[in-house]
């Protein structure tokens, strides 16, 4: 694997993008953030991420799992001094993270740097104290040793990932694309997410946390036959009043089994992963149009403004109209403005809290 650098690109860009690369660290994690943000958007009016991969030692090779070798003239102290530093999986959790690497995180965060963890690289976050007091995520096979060996860290084995602010942790695997299209949405918006989210053929918004996934056996064919078209079909139809029964009709099967369904493939109810789908549309609508309020309520399904500001500030943390300000900014300021207003309220893992009353 050779470096590639997105490059700044045109304009105000998003910022610098350092991944600590150590040996033996599981390829899936490297490889990730290194697509997101490594890659740039094939739109050239897009801004992108001065991206950079940066080894223990600067100029020498890494050797990766899986016979993959990593070759980037960049070291740590190129991480040190970047805007955002991704700490991909750790090689072995059972083992105590290089010394100079905890040094290099700790000396990033110190200099305002935000600090992403994937996986288990939790356990490198934790190590250097960045996750004392707070709440983080890691695999769920983890989850029981990360809290045993840091008993100051509030480890949820539950949710995809954790947006403290400026440290932003995952869940394993997979659950880096999510942590890594959330910061992306936050840098650039849901349009830009959304289109790299299409490039990599997964979903902008997966609904569910790991307990979808914990020891749960993988279900047989048969039993997700017409959960994707379902959707796919309530996706287009968020204006409307959908209610379960006539999903299920939707769907050809009862309410009960549609509830079955749809917990063992997504984690959450149908009301639920319904209500997800009306605040990812109602955050597309605030960043990219000046429709007013009760516009955006009606195409959302949300009734109108009242119920839209209630239900947004419930699950995004700040009222609509805020997160509106935040994310159009005049350029320059808007994606610090973003960050600081969505990051500093949305210290909960995703997806959004359940719909109530």
């Amino acid at each position: 694997m050779t470096q590639q650098s997105g490059g700044p690109g045109p304009g105000p860009g998003p910022g610098s993008v350092a991944v600590a690369v150590t040996e033996g660290m599981p390829i899936l994690e490297l490889a990730v953030p290194c697509h997101v943000f490594g890659t740039p958007h094939p739109d050239p009016g897009v801004p992108w991420y001065d991206f950079r991969l940066c080894n223990l030692t600067e100029g020498e090779a890494v050797p990766a799992r899986q016979w993959f070798t990593t070759h980037t003239p960049h070291g740590y102290r190129e991480l040190v001094e970047a805007d955002t530093v991704i700490v991909p999986a750790s090689a072995d959790v059972r083992e105590d993270p290089p010394a100079r690497l905890l040094e290099a995180v700790r000396e990033a965060h110190d200099r305002g740097a935000r600090i992403v963890s994937l996986c288990s690289g939790a356990f490198v976050l934790a190590a250097a104290g960045l996750l004392d007091g707070r709440r983080a995520a890691t695999h769920w096979q983890h989850a029981p040793l990360l809290a045993e060996r840091y008993p100051e860290v509030d480890v949820d084995p539950t949710v995809l990932y954790i947006d403290d602010g400026d440290i932003l942790t995952s869940a394993g695997s997979t659950a880096g694309i999510d942590l890594c299209l959330h910061v992306l949405r936050k840098d650039l918006g849901s349009r830009v997410a959304g289109s790299v989210a299409r490039h990599l053929v997964v979903p902008a918004h997966r609904p569910g946390g790991q307990a979808q996934y914990i020891e749960t056996p993988v279900p047989p064919a048969e039993t997700d036959s017409g959960l994707a078209p379902l959707l796919h079909w309530a996706a287009e139809r968020l204006h409307q009043p959908l209610t379960a029964p006539q999903l299920a009709r939707q769907a050809g099967t009862s309410v009960r089994t549609l509830v079955r369904r749809f917990h063992r493939a997504t984690g959450t109810t149908p009301l639920q992963w319904l209500q997800a789908q009306r605040i990812s549309r109602a955050k597309e609508l605030l960043e990219t149009t000046d429709q007013p309020m009760d516009k955006i309520a009606e195409q959302c399904g949300l009734g109108g403004a009242g119920n839209l500001r209630l239900h947004f500030a419930r699950s995004v943390g700040i009222p609509p109209s805020e997160y509106r300000r935040a994310y159009r900014a005049a350029d320059g300021g808007a994606h610090d403005s973003a960050r600081s207003a969505a990051g500093s309220c949305t210290k909960v893992g995703y997806p959004a809290p359940p719909l109530q009353g």
